[in-house]
C-alpha cells in the first residue's frame, strides 16, 4: 500500500503555534515516539530528519509503512478522537523532533483559533491519502 508522506505535513503557521509549547526529544539514534493502540499523550512535531510510520495488524503483520518528513504532526487523529494511536511512529538517527502535549495542544487550539483549520486540513490529508491508497 502507497502512502503519501506529505500528507502529515502541517502549514508552518501550526508548527511555529505548537512548537512553542513542545518540548525537545532526544533523536540521538532510532527513537520509538508511541506505538500503535497506546493511549494518545500528545503530539509529535518532525522538524528535521525523518520518522517511520507503520501500521500492523492485529496479528503483528506489517500493513503498511511511511517515511514521514519535516514539518510532519505526527499522532494528530489520537490526540484530536481521544482514541489510541493508530500508527507506530519511530523517529530515525539524527532526526530533530519535539512533543506537545494533549493538554497544551488543546489550550492552544482554544486560544488560536484559526489554528484549528490548518489542523483540519492536514486531517483531510490524512484520510484522502488513506483513501487513495485503499483505491
Amino acid at each position: 500500500m502507497q502512502v503519501d508522506s506529505s500528507a502529515f505535513v502541517a502549514d508552518p503557521e501550526l508548527i511555529r503555534a505548537l512548537q512553542e509549547r513542545s518540548t525537545p526529544v532526544s533523536c540521538e539514534s532510532d527513537r520509538l515516539l508511541f506505538r500503535q493502540d497506546a493511549p494518545a499523550k500528545g503530539v509529535y512535531i518532525l522538524h528535521q530528519g525523518a520518522a517511520k510510520l507503520t501500521m500492523y495488524s492485529h496479528d503483528g503483520q506489517n500493513i503498511f509503512s511511511v517515511r514521514a518528513i519535516p514539518g510532519s504532526l505526527l499522532g494528530l487523529p489520537a490526540v484530536i478522537s481521544d482514541l489510541p494511536y493508530s500508527l507506530e511512529a519511530i523517529a530515525l538517527a539524527g532526526a530533530q523532533v519535539s512533543f506537545v502535549t494533549r493538554s497544551d495542544f488543546f489550550d492552544i487550539m482554544h486560544a488560536q483559533p484559526t489554528l484549528s483549520l490548518m489542523m483540519l486540513q492536514v486531517l483531510a490529508a490524512e484520510v484522502r491519502t488513506a483513501r487513495q491508497a485503499l483505491s
